[in-house]
């Protein structure tokens, strides 16, 4: 893991480098007709998928669903999607649920675009267009490389479909700043996981992905109950749990959510809750000079990650290998 997690920023170099590619499939989309947008994923891939949402939304002004693969698997049901953009993201490409879906979607008229690791595999055989990741081969159970190279990806993507120039320009600085975040030492939140019985990971909009991302992990590799909310949700029903044992860790980017974030954070530091903030006036965690919405939340990953795998090592825990998981989950 702590290997894979240091090739992130050639893996993101290696997609700006295929731009022209990408380019070429954003033209021959075209989603002027478009009358939504269907995003596909599971696990780590799904919360690629959240990062791609907030994307298109506020990029490219189009409504995003999230697909619910069951609704074709075991409902047996096709979607009416003529015309929809559907994104499968996946790493192995192999889980059939994300296979039959991908390839109901283009059946019914949708415009289909795969983004995976493996280009060679049955998702990206149903899908009229392919993004590929090309990060390589992952050993580690626990993805990194590849949830990077999803979310930096996608980015691109839609740069493409936009014209963005400001997304492309910050797609530009982001392996720089992924190989700076290796040095960014997060081990403070170390000590309140060993006496936590819960974890609450926030964010807000862009970073929502990455909250979710980072749970994840730290119920993957820690063994730990974790949970990855939306700031906003953070000031309803969860809060309620929330004590000295459950420690809460924020993300905030410098975008329109960012007041939210902040005046919550201020709330919980009033009411004594353990709480780590990367970003923003109450930043607790060591972060680089803030850079792009749209990029940041995918850097802080880096510095999540290797916090976790060492803090996984320090415990006598394998974090390459956690108990009852395999690298290539299939669902149906």
């Amino acid at each position: 893991m702590a290997s894979e997690i240091g090739e992130s920023a050639d893996v993101v170099a290696n997609i700006v480098r295929n731009r022209p590619a990408t380019r070429d499939i954003a033209q021959r989309i075209g989603i002027d007709s478009a009358p939504l947008c269907v995003v596909c994923g599971r696990g780590s891939s799904g919360h690629a998928g959240v990062f791609l949402r907030y994307l298109v939304e506020t990029r490219l002004r189009l409504p995003v669903s999230a697909s619910a693969p069951s609704v074709i698997t075991a409902f047996r049901t096709p979607l009416m999607l003529r015309d929809a953009l559907f994104i499968v993201i996946s790493q192995s490409g192999r889980s059939p649920d994300l296979v039959a879906a991908t390839r109901s979607a283009r059946v019914s008229g949708a415009r289909t675009i795969a983004i995976v690791n493996a280009t060679s595999s049955p998702v990206a055989d149903e899908a009229e267009f392919v993004v590929p990741i090309e990060a390589g081969q992952e050993h580690s159970v626990a993805a990194t490389k590849t949830v990077i190279g999803s979310m930096a990806a996608s980015a691109g993507l839609v740069a493409e479909l936009a014209q963005d120039r400001a997304l492309r320009s910050a797609l530009d600085r982001l392996p720089e700043r992924l190989h700076r975040a290796l040095a960014l030492d997060w081990s403070e939140i170390s000590d309140d996981l060993v006496k936590a019985s819960a974890v609450f990971v926030a964010a807000r909009g862009l970073a929502l992905g990455s909250a979710r991302e980072i749970a994840l992990k730290l119920s993957e590799i820690m063994r730990l109950p974790s949970i990855g909310l939306s700031a906003a949700e953070l000031q309803h029903g969860p809060r309620a749990a929330l004590s000295s044992r459950t420690p809460v860790v924020m993300m905030r980017v410098m975008d329109e959510t960012a007041a939210t974030v902040d005046a919550l954070a201020e709330e919980l530091l009033e009411q004594k809750i353990a709480l780590h903030v990367c970003g923003g006036p109450h930043g607790s965690l060591p972060w680089l000079v803030e850079d792009d919405p749209a990029t940041d939340p995918i850097t802080m990953l880096v510095p999540a990650y290797r916090m976790i795998e060492q803090a996984a090592c320090a415990r006598g825990l394998d974090p390459d290998r956690p108990p009852r998981l395999s690298k290539v989950t299939e669902t149906f």
